[in-house]
């Protein structure tokens, strides 16, 4: 697929190399194609190689994806050159007038902290409120899938005895294989997991607006 990203985004010269379509502004001002329009809220420390980690998985579709990246202005990021963060990100207040057929927000290392306690959990709650009416779909990962699974539903995370880390076996839902997230996966697959925290199963199964796509006897509902 041809990924729409700006021409001097550190992602391209690797996603060249590994033979994935990527398309510069230039080249794509010339297409009469309305492309996927994607926000994803980087908040990751490690932003360019979060970049380049996100680009690859979105290459695996047939369709022409234009992204914007999006920094807290909240939050002084001390592992990404400022003037990085200028020439590519957007903040805020730059796009809530825009409408997105998608929004992925990453993952974060905060994970043992309250989330009132992260410093830019104001703000990041405005972006989640935006997403009700500018976005059509969202996608959560990591401590992103717990933060959005608190803010619109009350589900509290928990911390674990000691550290989950590690690759296990997992399995979907049967009833719910029809979803269209589900196309195409095995019943079983394995899955990474690397975290303090979790959300408990119970809590999510009483709200009757969430469905639980994939459980693991060690990692319990799959949060990702």
């Amino acid at each position: 697929m041809p990924i729409k990203i700006p021409n001097d985004l550190p992602a391209s010269k690797i996603l060249k190399e590994e033979n994935i379509f990527v398309m510069d502004e230039t080249r794509a001002l010339s297409q009469r194609i309305r492309p996927l329009k994607l926000i994803i809220v980087n908040i990751m420390p490690t932003k360019i190689v979060t970049e380049t980690q996100l680009l690859r998985l979105l290459s695996n579709t047939p369709l022409q994806i234009e992204v914007d990246w999006l920094c807290m202005e909240s939050h002084n990021s001390k592992n990404t050159p400022q003037e990085h963060l200028m020439e590519f990100y957007k903040t805020f207040n730059e796009i809530k007038d825009n409408k997105y057929d998608g929004l992925i927000v990453t993952g974060a290392p905060v994970e043992k902290l309250k989330f009132e306690d992260v410093d830019y959990w104001d703000e990041l709650t405005k972006i989640f409120d935006w997403a009700n009416t500018n976005v059509f779909s969202s996608f959560f990962i990591c401590w992103a899938s717990q933060a959005s699974l608190y803010y619109y539903y009350g589900v509290e995370k928990y911390q674990l005895k000691e550290k989950l880390t590690g690759v296990y076996h997992h399995h979907t839902n049967p009833e719910k294989m029809r979803r269209r997230i589900l196309r195409g996966f095995d019943y079983q697959f394995y899955a990474p997991h690397s975290r303090h925290t979790a959300v408990r199963q119970e809590d999510i199964e009483k709200i009757d607006s969430l469905d639980i796509l994939a459980t693991s006897k060690r990692c319990r509902v799959f949060t990702w």
